[in-house]
């Protein structure tokens, strides 16, 4: 089970930074059944929330 957790965060992770698709369908997506769910999993693998990931990733360098 740890694989396949593992695989949708790399997933979503990717799919954040590389997309501007919401983060409820991004859960969808990788087999979260919501937003809030996906955010329960990455926030405990990652210790962030998808959003603050997204605008930390996408802030331009400087």
């Amino acid at each position: 089970m740890a694989c396949l957790t593992d695989l949708r965060l790399a997933l979503a992770t990717d799919l954040l930074v590389r997309t501007e698709a919401t983060v409820e369908s991004i859960a969808r997506q990788v087999g979260y059944r919501s937003a809030f769910a996906l955010s329960v999993a990455f926030h405990r693998v990652y210790g962030t929330c998808p959003t603050h990931h997204r605008a930390a990733a996408t802030r331009p360098a400087g």
